[in-house]
């Protein structure tokens, strides 16, 4: 077997994250939640965003959140209620096995990337480990938006963990905000040369 195809098996294993759910959903009563990969695209987003406003880098925050959950493949995810019966492999173990096929630079990258958000001591760490409770805190409004009345522990867990007052700032927001008020926002469609409006 070439390096590559150790980086293909590698590829292969992280779409699992498309299909696996984010377990503690099923505690408040979501039938259907999110996957892990659909919450880590957003943490990276929101990482990103928090990176720009602390000054910090928001290309490598996005990468820490892209890649933060991935052990998750290996192990699942594991809900809170869970943690206090069960012992997980550390991320370091599990991303050593994952990464074990990849070339040296790919294997080192992806290693350094969850070791730095895991120990949570560079600026991008700190925003990546903000990113990853926001998101939550969103995706439980949308939830609590959609219905679902038994979000406000993960919402005030969520909350009381950030960090950084940037964080705190936009998840007060958040919190005030209606999910939909963006399309709500959104300026007039652009009018074609004629006049007349399209869509």
């Amino acid at each position: 077997m070439t390096e590559l195809a150790g980086t293909a098996g590698y590829l292969f294993e992280a779409g699992l994250l498309k299909r696996a759910k984010r377990t503690g959903w099923w505690v408040t009563g979501v039938k259907d939640p999110e996957s892990i990969a659909e919450h880590s695209w957003r943490a990276a987003v929101t990482g990103m965003v928090l990176a720009s406003l602390e000054g910090a880098d928001p290309a490598r925050t996005a990468l820490l959140c892209v890649l933060h959950d991935t052990p998750e493949t290996r192990i699942g995810d594991i809900p809170k209620l869970g943690r206090d019966y069960l012992t997980a492999a550390d991320s370091a173990t599990v991303v050593a096995d994952q990464t074990a096929a990849c070339p040296e630079r790919v294997t080192a990258t992806i290693q350094e990337a969850i070791t730095e958000f895991e120990t949570g001591e560079t600026p991008e760490a700190t925003c990546a480990r903000d990113a990853d409770r926001l998101e939550c805190l969103i995706q439980a409004v949308e939830y609590r938006h959609q219905g679902v009345a038994t979000v406000q522990r993960w919402i005030d867990t969520s909350f009381n963990a950030l960090e950084s007052a940037t964080a705190r700032g936009l998840a007060q927001e958040v919190l005030e905000a209606d999910p939909l008020a963006w399309e709500l926002l959104r300026q007039d469609p652009p009018r074609a040369a004629n006049g007349s409006a399209h869509g």
